[in-house]
């Protein structure tokens, strides 16, 4: 998993350029649709920049400052990051922690990967390493706190399973933007003992390296948040440990050297009420629930 640093490529879709440090991807005609022109020539629909906004270095992980869709500003701030980056360790098969007192703390950076003020916890909402590799934190402060004092708002987890496209992994960590698109889903990862569901396969030439498990996967049409970056194959091995393989509907495991891996994030818009609160009892809630 990409929790611990220790160094770590890119078949892009999108065209990369470096403008005063911050990659500006313009997705190309063909992967992102077109808008015509006074002079009737096609042009990108939309244009991203893949700067650092509202990424968090925590002490071992990436993480980010999101909202859910329906959030308000004066909503406590949420904390996103991976359920192997819990403060406590790696999480046991089958564990989910729900409504648990923390005191985690992350420095926020703004689009140039600037710090610009220290995020603290008060609460664990939600974590789990099983059926995915999520921790939400409830912070201290408002939405509406933090972007006066800093500038910086919230990154929109979307509410819709991702598309295979054009994305990028900015980094709070390393204060560094990695060109990750998304290639296909895979219905079964394994690592180790942990299973996850639905998984998120980056296409070739993504080169996440350790330290950036938690980073947000962003949409480079919209700059939502449409998945978290969490395990690669870093060895070649099969269902071990920084080794994570593709399981078939045959149950025949398979593993690739240099595949990296996120999870789909709008799994908890699916649990989220009317109140923006998570219930896991909610018809259609896709996140893990506790053991019975």
């Amino acid at each position: 998993m990409r929790s611990l640093p220790a160094i770590r490529r890119m078949r892009p879709v999108l065209v990369g350029l470096l403008v005063a440090g911050t990659l500006v991807f313009t997705a190309s005609a063909a992967s992102a649709g077109t808008t015509p022109t006074a002079t009737g020539r096609a042009t990108p629909a939309v244009s991203v920049a893949a700067d650092l906004t509202a990424t968090i270095r925590l002490n071992n992980c990436s993480a980010s400052l999101v909202r859910f869709p329906t959030s308000r500003s004066s909503d406590r701030a949420m904390m996103l990051t991976n359920g192997h980056c819990f403060e406590g360790g790696f999480l046991a098969a089958g564990q989910v922690i729900v409504n648990r007192a923390s005191t985690r703390r992350g420095t926020l950076r703004n689009a140039a990967g600037t710090a610009v003020t220290t995020l603290t916890a008060d609460r664990v909402l939600y974590a789990t390493m099983t059926g995915t590799d999520v921790t939400l934190y409830r912070l201290t402060t408002t939405f509406a706190s933090i972007r006066s004092a800093t500038g910086v708002s919230a990154r929109t987890i979307a509410a819709a399973h991702p598309a295979a496209g054009d994305t990028f992994v900015p980094s709070g960590f390393f204060s560094r933007v990695f060109n990750c698109d998304i290639q296909t889903f895979v219905p079964t990862l394994r690592e180790d003992r942990w299973t996850w569901h639905d998984s998120i396969r980056y296409a070739a030439g993504c080169m996440t390296i350790h330290g950036t498990s938690g980073s947000p996967i962003v949409s480079a049409a919209t700059g939502q948040v449409v998945g978290i970056n969490n395990t690669a194959n870093d060895n070649g091995g099969v269902c071990t440990l920084n080794n994570p393989c593709e399981v078939g509907p045959d149950g025949v495991p398979h593993a690739t050297k240099g595949l990296r891996y996120g999870q789909e994030t709008y799994w908890f818009t699916t649990c989220v009420t009317a109140q923006r609160t998570i219930d896991l009892n909610k018809p259609g809630c896709l996140l893990t629930k506790p053991a019975s």
